[in-house]
């Protein structure tokens, strides 16, 4: 699976892509998968907003505008997390990404949002890493995410994998479910809570609830 992760020895992923997390799962390479938190997606562009999208309430109608005005559109195209999410609002867009206006960086979220703030490009972006460098982008966001009213499309919940110690056996699975432990613990809980960038909370806590959830150790279809 290549998505978007945090690890320790290979023994536990920290990732953003439940499609790939559940298909990794079946093949038996993951056990005990946790949630742990959420944020959401947004469109960011250029504040003179050449292809007309601001405040649009549909994530593939806003993408819909893009291509048909041939606005300029960078994807990371690299099989993470948040690829994995613009190709599936792309897949629900009566509109291809194809053309020169839609390129593909190859690169991070990082310097995918710098590329298309030299370029004058539209993005789509995880709120946490477009609020982390805000300040130093020309770059607004014009299609907010769920958190904001937005589209429940662009939700981007966060989980936790421990790599399953009977088909690899060079894990050191104890330390994973211990960094398990911690981040879904009440302390892990509060500090990603209170983790913040630029005045602004960039993640929402999830791991803890009253009564057990056993559909977050599972394939959302098991």
């Amino acid at each position: 699976m290549n998505s978007t992760r945090c690890s320790s020895r290979r023994s536990g992923h920290l990732v953003h892509a439940r499609g790939a997390e559940d298909q990794f799962l079946r093949d038996g390479f993951g056990v005990n998968r946790r949630d742990v938190m959420f944020n959401d997606f947004v469109v960011v562009g250029p504040a003179d907003d050449p292809a007309g999208i601001k405040g649009n309430t549909s994530a593939t109608g806003a993408f819909e505008r893009i291509a048909g005005t041939g606005s300029t559109f960078l994807s990371r195209g690299d099989d993470s997390g948040t690829n994995k999410k613009e190709v599936a609002v792309w897949e629900q867009a009566d509109a291809s990404p194809s053309g020169s206006w839609y390129r593909e960086t190859g690169k991070g979220m990082g310097d995918t949002l710098n590329q298309a703030d030299q370029v004058g490009a539209y993005t789509l972006a995880d709120r946490g890493t477009y609020l982390s460098r805000r300040s130093d982008l020309d770059l607004v966001v014009h299609v907010r995410g769920p958190l904001q009213g937005g589209p429940a499309i662009l939700r981007n919940p966060y989980g936790v994998i421990p790599v399953d110690p009977a088909v690899h056996d060079d894990v050191n699975y104890q330390a994973a479910m211990a960094y398990v432990g911690f981040l879904t613990s009440p302390a892990g809980q509060e500090a990603i809570g209170n983790f913040t960038a630029d005045g602004s909370q960039l993640f929402v806590p999830n791991a803890l609830a009253e009564g057990p959830s056993f559909d977050q150790y599972v394939p959302q279809d098991y």
